[in-house]
């Protein structure tokens, strides 16, 4: 169930989202993320997920579930990008993802930005599960820092598994306290905008993605599984978006 509890050390919500095919019998959000039904295009149920308060703040640990049940089709966007903030105490905070994608289900997970400001440290850890024939699309976008100002501390860690079996295990760290050289020429080579791109679906079992390198900062790998993974650098949001935005073209819904 969706809950909040406020007070030290921060804010504790979790929302959930459940889609069948017939509809949305699950749909709970409170504190800082509100949940709301917009309007979708094609099969799809879509919800969007609002910012009703600042986080997550240091010390904020906020969590979201989403699950496509059997032959469902979910869209998930959110209405504005979410910014990490420092806590007063000096706290981490964390932020989980948690996706599940049923036989034959497809899920579209399509958030605006997440931003790290200055002074923030965050741990995000997103977690998907999918069955044989399930199918998703998970992007995200990293901003280290806003306008003219240094980057917060962010960690991150990406699991897949597909049918029970582990697809897709990493983790990424920037920031102040990450480990040596994340923002030399290996790594980030001076770039503020870092993101992803995944594809999981059974239309690659018999047509397996190809490797390609996507102008100067990015780079499409296939998976060991039927999916594609695209890794992309830029100077801001907008560019990094549109690197994005060309794989994803190319690969639309499921009708």
């Amino acid at each position: 169930m969706g809950g909040l509890t406020l007070g030290a050390p921060g804010v504790r919500a979790t929302a959930r989202m459940v889609a069948t095919p017939g509809g949305l019998p699950v749909l709970e959000g409170e504190g800082p993320l509100a949940l709301r039904r917009t309007r979708a295009r094609g099969p799809y149920h879509r919800v969007t997920v609002v910012g009703a308060m600042s986080a997550p703040l240091g010390g904020d640990r906020i969590a979201i579930e989403a699950e496509a049940r059997d032959g469902a089709r979910l869209h998930v966007d959110s209405a504005a990008a979410t910014i990490a903030l420092p806590g007063r105490d000096g706290e981490r905070a964390h932020y989980d993802v948690r996706l599940g994608v049923g036989e034959g289900a497809e899920l579209r997970w399509l958030p605006e930005q997440l931003i790290s400001a200055a002074g923030s440290e965050l741990v995000m850890r997103t977690r998907i599960e999918l069955a044989a024939g399930a199918r998703v699309v998970f992007r995200e976008e990293q901003v280290l820092g806003r306008h003219g100002e240094t980057p917060g501390t962010l960690l991150t860690r990406l699991t897949v598994y597909r049918a029970g079996r582990p697809l897709l295990d990493q983790e990424l760290a920037y920031g102040p306290g990450a480990p040596g050289g994340w923002d030399g020429g290996a790594v980030l080579g001076g770039h503020r905008a870092v993101g992803q791109l995944l594809i999981v679906g059974p239309e690659f079992a018999d047509r397996p993605a190809e490797p390609k390198v996507l102008g100067e900062n990015a780079v499409l790998t296939p998976l060991a599984g039927p999916g594609l993974l695209v890794t992309a650098l830029a100077p801001d949001a907008r560019l990094l978006r549109r690197t994005l935005d060309e794989v994803l073209c190319a690969h639309p819904p499921t009708r």
